[in-house]
């Protein structure tokens, strides 16, 4: 396993199971269904065509539940990657026509609108590299459909960030990085 997954499946382990930011993931993991797969891409446009890759590939296996597809080389500026989901959008419409499948984006700079960059709530997004998270939305919908309040995952979320604070949630993603 290279340093750019271990990292990767450090935060996932951590982060994303440990601080229960969220409740979807812990069976695709516990069964192994999770696929990481490291981008080599410099620029955005080669981005794209690591991600068509993986859209074949989870149309192919359906053994893989999800795809984190990081991008360690590229997409550094989170506006940039910000700007890049546009295209990604238009390439997941464009593969079997939408509806099968959406991105889920996660960054190490990640900030919501209208938070400061210090805001906790902004972690619930973080990562240590750039990472587009392929879902299935037939599975995310079933999901969704046998959580009870599920509406209130973000909310959630937050309220256990802020009780961390940000300065202990910078410590522990130092850990990833």
């Amino acid at each position: 396993m290279s340093a750019v997954e271990q990292r990767t499946l450090a935060w996932l382990e951590g982060a994303v199971l440990g601080l229960k930011l969220c409740p979807f993931a812990r069976r695709p993991y516990d069964q192994g269904r999770i696929r990481l797969a490291v981008s080599e891409a410099r620029e955005p446009e080669a981005v794209l065509t690591d991600l068509s890759r993986e859209l074949t590939h989870l149309d192919h296996d359906p053994a893989v539940e999800t795809t984190l597809l990081i991008t360690p080389w590229a997409l550094a500026d989170f506006l940039d990657y910000n700007d890049f989901l546009d295209p990604v959008d238009a390439l997941l419409a464009e593969h079997g026509g939408g509806g099968v499948y959406q991105v889920a984006s996660f960054h190490p700079r990640y900030q919501f609108a209208g938070t400061a960059p210090d805001d906790a709530e902004n972690y619930s997004n973080r990562a240590p590299y750039p990472i587009l998270h392929i879902l299935r939305e037939d599975s995310l919908e079933r999901a969704l459909a046998d959580y009870p309040d599920a509406e209130a995952i973000p909310e959630r979320n937050i309220a256990t960030l802020d009780r961390l604070g940000a300065d202990h949630l910078r410590a522990l993603f130092e850990r990833w990085s």
